[in-house]
């Protein structure tokens, strides 16, 4: 029966508890201990059955308990402070205003991705990218930028795992209540529903607009299950990466132009658009068509000023990542657009093309948003490496080494993932301020004053209530499936909480390898039963649900446990989210990952865990590559990269097993007298120490800031200067660079040099070259050298910028440059012509670059050395 009139009633709270309503409301709580703290003592149990959701919580919670603590005046005043700490945090956030110099008029930066991972209450996010997403946003709060996030509210959400008796994957997906959850409905000024409208062929599909607070930044979730949509329309929120190819375009166009529509019905103007990863690169369709229609500017125009304030963040490694469209399916939902802009087909498609000549290629969406990006990273410096060389295509003859993606490692949130326990630990030994302290501030020497048997009590504490939860919860899960209370009775006994913990969490795609601790099994049976030092695994994650290798896994893993008899050594525990992710950083001992190199983008649970004191035990990958490895945990290998996946399994494994059997073990269990490991203490201070200032997102979010966000800010603004003049001038510029580049070669090259150099021994090298209808004014000539490899290529180039001499009699331009080698062996040089413009961000902007072809330029050596030409200038070393 349907209604023919809806309410959405509010609990009723006690006036004395209307600040748990206020404090509820923001996410703030989710990073405030005491505030959790809080909410736990209203009610032990609710808080656990409602998900951590403390609006939930308040609207079933019986009344008469709500009236107990309205008279509780020691409830009362902890209900006062945490509006008082939430009020001094919302008022205090400085460095944003200390560290931007000159802001521009209302800038403010727009955060787009496909999924939020914040809290366990708002089930909108499927792992590492979303919860990566969610620390972005408590960062950016914590330090005061103004942003703002753009997602989409799903419906169902990520699905909730549970495993059937055999040990396979099954997916409940439970339908989210938004108006139980930290959700605010936006509304105008009459307090009608603000809505937006996106095209889709033959009909709109409206949305409206859901606010979550998190600290001072909001997020902006579009959901499209309203009446005025169809069933179909409105299923385009009804789950993440659920659906067909057909949804996932449906849901992109949503994220991505809905995306730009919502925030424009909202007054929000943003002078940096975020895309992180390509769900969202859509949005630069519409922004042009925006200051196509709205500013007057043509398309060419359009592209300069949306691409100068658009950045891109790629999570993906490898190519089948990455969300691939077919033409036909582009052109049927987005042609309106090819039409607007008044470009071919072939033109339109040719913006997700790294080869446009090739017609068949897919429409690539990672292609697109790095085109109408003015700042491209990857997320871990061994990615932006695998970047550069997945996407160096698009500045064909650029060395990989020089293409602009550059990288800004991950990070995590200090506050959210550090065990409450362990906070307060850090903040009695080291300050308040740690959470958010960079690696060179002085508090960090601090760690070394942490007693050694209070750092190790507090870890047995954390590691024993861990142990606590995942019995709690698998027992949890057996009785949702109807287990016998045999199974459930036994779960009351895995783990041993004075064990050696080793915990493994993460999504369960096969390049991960989470069964490779399982190669040799009777090598592992006597590690995990060795007497005196018995070992324990923890492991948890999901595989995708169509992902049937993935699921083989967790099945192979639960059976060999059955079959082995070790079910209380290592135990699976369903249903991995953020509060599992928790307990277990803080409680294991070790952390383990051991993916296939060079697959891991960054991985961000090893921070977290390296945060709570545990040392990682990891191949070279991600950002474990860049950690230190020796002071804070071990390697597995030395990033050896290798063509036959069967012996890199073997190889890997037996040196798991060596590690643990040599090192992690006997270290773990060398106590001294009053039972303290003090080697094992000395490795998690050095954890602490090492890792927590510098994988941490306030580090990474000051990183995007200072590098990306500022810079764009100011882009859009120069080029917005005088009704777009810059813009104008900057699009009519490089439509003539474009058309007249080829008409560009170089003539000759003359070297002043002998045959043979010394180190450090100076030579010239002079050009002459044919610009065409270019000017000396529109290009720049370096002279690149370097070591030239076994393949005749010069390798680790340094690029040299040659200074302009005039033209000659016959009308040709002249640069020369003076040099020296700085080492030995056999060494190269080559010529090369760049655009130069004062409005260009980067002369690799227009992707267009000349070499020197040595068949075609005529290269004069001579011993003859005039007078010096210029001193060395603009230098680049990669």
């Amino acid at each position: 029966m349907r209604p023919i009139r809806t309410f959405n009633v509010v609990p009723s709270l006690p006036s004395r508890l209307e600040g748990l309503r206020t404090l509820a409301y923001n996410l703030q709580w989710d990073w405030d201990v005491d505030t959790v703290e809080l909410f736990r003592r209203l009610d032990p149990d609710l808080w656990e059955s409602s998900r951590y959701n403390p609006v939930l919580m308040l609207g079933t919670i019986n009344q008469q308990r709500l009236q107990e603590v309205a008279e509780d005046e020691g409830f009362l005043a902890q209900i006062e402070r945490a509006l008082q700490r939430m009020e001094d945090y919302l008022n205090n956030r400085t460095w944003y205003r200390k560290n931007r110099s000159r802001p521009t008029d209302g800038e403010s930066y727009a955060y787009f991705s496909m999924e939020f991972g914040l809290t366990s209450c708002m089930p909108v996010y499927s792992g590492g990218l979303g919860v990566l997403a969610g620390d972005h946003l408590k960062s950016a709060s914590d330090l005061g930028l103004p942003l703002v996030a753009v997602g989409l509210l799903y419906q169902e959400g990520y699905f909730a795992q549970y495993l059937n008796a055999d040990g396979w994957q099954q997916e409940r997906y439970p339908i989210n209540d938004f108006y139980n959850m930290p959700l605010h409905l936006e509304r105008d000024g009459e307090g009608n529903e603000i809505r937006i409208a996106v095209d889709y062929p033959g009909r709109q599909v409206y949305a409206r607009v859901w606010r979550v607070q998190v600290g001072t930044v909001p997020l902006y979730l579009l959901d499209t299950n309203i009446e005025s949509n169809s069933q179909y329309d409105q299923d385009i929120c009804d789950r993440l990466y659920g659906g067909d190819i057909d949804m996932r375009i449906h849901q992109e166009i949503m994220l991505g132009i809905g995306g730009v529509r919502m925030l424009k019905a909202l007054g929000l103007q943003p002078s940096v658009y975020h895309m992180n990863e390509g769900h969202s690169a859509f949005l630069a369709l519409e922004r042009i068509r925006m200051l196509m229609d709205e500013a007057g500017l043509t398309y060419k125009e359009a592209l300069q000023v949306a691409t100068a304030s658009q950045m891109f963040t790629t999570h993906t490694p490898v190519p089948a990542g990455i969300d691939l469209f077919g033409a036909d399916k582009v052109l049927y939902y987005l042609g309106h657009y090819a039409q607007r802009f008044g470009l071919s087909d072939a033109e339109f498609l040719a913006m997700g093309r790294e080869d446009t000549g090739d017609l068949s290629t897919p429409f690539s969406m990672a292609v697109l948003a790095i085109k109408t990006a003015t700042f491209v990273n990857g997320v871990s410096q061994l990615h932006g490496a695998v970047s550069r060389d997945m996407f160096g295509g698009l500045w064909a003859g650029l060395p990989k080494e020089e293409v602009p993606i550059t990288s800004i490692t991950n990070g995590v949130h200090a506050r959210s993932c550090v065990a409450k326990p362990t906070q307060e630990l850090y903040d009695r030994y080291l300050g308040p301020k740690w959470s958010q302290a960079g690696s060179k501030d002085p508090l960090w020497d601090r760690v070394a004053t942490i007693p050694d048997e209070e750092l190790w009590r507090n870890h047995e504490l954390c590691r024993s209530q861990m142990v606590v939860y995942v019995r709690d919860r698998l027992q949890r899960s057996l009785r949702e499936r109807g287990a016998s209370p045999h199974e459930i009775s036994e779960a009351q006994e895995v783990l041993d909480p004075t064990v050696l913990t080793i915990g493994f969490a993460r999504r369960f795609a096969t390049y991960k390898r989470a069964t490779l601790f399982l190669r040799d099994v009777e090598r592992l049976r006597k590690i995990i039963t060795a007497s005196g030092r018995r070992v324990q695994f923890v492991i948890a994650g999901k595989a995708h649900p169509k992902d049937i290798p993935g699921k083989e896994l967790i099945r192979k893993i639960i059976r060999f446990t059955r079959e082995e008899g070790l079910t209380k050594s290592i135990v699976f525990v369903p249903n991995y989210d953020i509060h599992l992710s928790r307990a277990m950083v803080a409680g294991c001992d070790v952390w383990l990952n051991n993916p296939r190199r060079p697959r891991e983008a960054s991985g961000t649970s090893g921070m977290k865990a390296a945060m709570n004191g545990l040392p990682n035990l990891s191949v070279l990958d991600g950002w474990w590559d860049e950690a230190d490895y020796v002071r804070t945990g071990w390697s597995i290998g030395s990033g050896e990269d290798y063509e036959d996946p069967n012996y890199q399994d073997d190889v890997e494994a037996d040196a798991f097993y060596e590690l643990l059997e040599q090192e992690v073990v006997p270290l773990f269990y060398g106590r001294d007298e009053n039972g303290v490991p003090r080697g094992w203490v000395q490795k998690m201070k050095d954890a602490i120490h090492l890792n927590t200032p510098r994988f941490n997102t306030a580090r990474m979010v000051k990183e995007y800031a200072r590098r990306a966000y500022f810079t764009a800010s100011d882009r859009l603004s120069r080029l917005s200067d005088h009704r777009y003049a810059p813009a104008k001038t900057l699009a009519q510029w490089q439509d003539h660079l474009l058309r007249c580049w080829y008409e560009m070669h170089i003539e000759s090259v003359t070297i002043a040099a002998e045959t043979e150099l010394q180190v450090n021994q100076p030579f010239q090298v002079t050009t002459r070259l044919h610009t065409g209808d270019l000017t000396h004014h529109d290009i720049e000539v370096e002279l690149y050298q370097g070591s030239v490899g076994v393949d005749g290529e010069i390798h680790g180039g340094e690029a040299t910028a040659m200074a302009y001499r005039g033209q000659d009699d016959q009308g040709r331009h002249c640069y020369g440059v003076d040099l020296t080698y700085t080492h030995s062996g056999l060494q190269g040089l080559s010529l090369r012509i760049l655009p130069k413009h004062e409005y260009l961000s980067s002369s690799l902007d227009p992707k267009v670059l000349l070499w020197a072809n040595p068949e075609e330029v005529a290269i004069e050596v001579t011993s003859e050395f005039s007078e010096p030409i210029t001193a060395r200038s603009e230098v680049r070393t990669h």
